[in-house]
């Protein structure tokens, strides 16, 4: 196990408010020098850059996962009705079209609702958690009585979840890390 953090790729999908074709190339670049090293799978935990992880799957041997995948899949099978929780615009586009396309694929009728927190993220990067939780919290509140299922499209906004108390959550809320890695295990088991 072996980890690689490039911050700039979030940092140019926050600046472009999109995957730019330049990110997606150090993306790729990142994907085969970890193959490279000796990867047998590898799990991207970006979700701003979730198309960009599945096209680069391409140009690899080894299977690539994109975080948010495992959260679509439980959530589409928990309930049609999903809230997606974002900090960012850029990761809630790609979560919300990534829930939508696998519900398609799954052939289950769905229907999305979103909420963006605004603020949350510019809080958390100034160092301000306790200004991202509450403003996290917030949305994770108002999106509960119109949905059966919610959806953190980042994984960073568990923290703030977990400040629900489990009787005060009227829904299931699920976020990417433990099902991410779950996923990447089952992959693994199967090489």
């Amino acid at each position: 196990v072996f980890n690689m953090v490039d911050e700039s790729l979030i940092k140019n999908t926050i600046k472009a408010n999109e995957v730019t074709p330049q990110t997606a190339r150090r993306l790729v670049d990142h994907l085969k020098s970890a193959e490279e090293a000796g990867a047998d799978a590898i799990l991207v935990t970006c979700s701003s850059i979730g198309p960009a992880v599945e096209a680069a799957q391409q140009f690899l041997n080894i299977p690539v996962i994109r975080v948010d995948v495992p959260l679509a899949d439980k959530a589409i099978g928990i309930g049609s009705r999903i809230g997606v929780v974002a900090t960012l615009p850029t990761t809630l586009k790609p979560t919300v079209e990534l829930i939508e396309a696998r519900a398609k694929l799954a052939g289950q009728e769905i229907e999305v609702v979103s909420t963006l927190c605004e603020g949350a993220f510019q809080a958390v990067a100034a160092g301000d958690t306790e200004t991202h939780d509450r403003l996290v919290t917030a949305g994770i509140r108002a999106l509960m009585a119109k949905v059966d299922v919610i959806v953190l499209a980042q994984a960073s906004m568990a923290r703030a979840a977990n400040a629900i108390p489990e009787d005060e959550r009227t829904v299931p809320i699920l976020s990417s890390p433990q099902l991410a890695v779950d996923a990447t295990q089952a992959v693994i088991r199967k090489l």
